[in-house]
């Protein structure tokens, strides 16, 4: 029952999710760590911070490592885990697919339409929302650490601030890992 619940769960989220990756990111949380709690918010945060340090989609990868990982937590082995992990990631990319070649078709017949990139005016706006909430809703306590800890919290507003800027100013995002990951080494592991 749980490999047709997560290959269904990630069809739906591959079908209604708009924007990429990042988008995809507070409708996985809400499905695997709300609905089914498949997942701790602390194992969906590391799974996050694992899938955007390894190369490809954002989106792919976190339901490939969430499959894995809800499977595991279910108690069953490393192989079926490999078997969730399969599924989740083919049923996050298999309607998009399909349907990416019809609104390929489409967008060649109409891409001059005035009401047509009235829609995609209109989506660009949506998703830039729906990014936003997914940046909002990992600003949790495994995230940032509790406030009443006043020195990790504070550092890693510090560390979020500084990225973010940074971020901002088109700093490569390889070296802002890096430096994070370097930082927090410093200051988390070795407390």
């Amino acid at each position: 029952m749980l490999f047709l619940e997560l290959f269904w769960t990630f069809l739906k989220i591959g079908l209604f999710t708009f924007g990429g990756g990042a988008a995809m990111v507070a409708l996985i949380q809400n499905e695997v760590t709300v609905s089914h709690s498949w997942l701790s918010t602390q194992e969906f945060t590391d799974i996050l911070a694992v899938s955007q340090m390894t190369p490809g989609p954002i989106g792919i990868n976190t339901a490939t490592y969430t499959g894995y990982t809800a499977v595991l937590n279910a108690g069953y082995g490393q192989g079926l885990a490999v078997v969730g992990a399969m599924l989740a990631s083919l049923a996050v990319i298999l309607l998009p697919v399909v349907l990416m070649f019809g609104v390929v078709r489409f967008l060649q017949r109409y891409r001059n339409n005035r009401y047509v990139n009235g829609v995609f005016q209109l989506l660009r706006r949506v998703v830039v929302g729906v990014i936003a909430a997914a940046a909002l809703q990992l600003a949790t306590v495994e995230s940032f650490g509790e406030p009443e800890v006043s020195l990790h919290f504070i550092a890693s507003l510090v560390i979020f601030a500084t990225v973010f800027i940074l971020a901002m100013r088109k700093k490569s995002p390889i070296w802002l890992m890096l430096g994070s990951g370097a930082v927090g080494l410093l200051l988390y592991g070795l407390v």
